[in-house]
């Protein structure tokens, strides 16, 4: 019984998954598309609670958060768009914290 209980499991756990936005191109450059950072510098979105990713993109957008990079990034996002990105990387796996290595 627990053998068909898990492919049901799995199959949930990937419908809890919001629509992947059209905007995403951009941000997995930087981001990843899964909320993983693929350069330097940049953060790990996955697992941010989804109000305070909303605030960064309206505060990047706004200028209240300088980096000119984002800004232009955020600029022509709407407020739907900046939902959407906000729930898809709010709803991501969290990554794991890096561990130092041992002397």
């Amino acid at each position: 019984m627990l053998l068909a209980a898990a492919p049901f499991a799995i199959a949930r756990a990937a419908d809890a998954l919001p629509p992947q936005p059209a905007q995403l191109g951009l941000c997995a450059a930087c981001h990843g598309e899964d909320g993983q950072a693929r350069i330097p510098g940049a953060p790990n979105l996955a697992g941010q609670p989804y109000q305070y990713l909303l605030g960064a993109l309206h505060e990047y957008r706004d200028g209240g958060r300088k980096v000119a990079v984002m800004r232009a990034a955020a600029g022509p996002l709407t407020e739907k768009d900046m939902q959407a990105l906000a729930h898809w990387y709010a709803a991501q796996t969290p990554c794991k914290p890096a561990q130092a290595e041992s002397p």
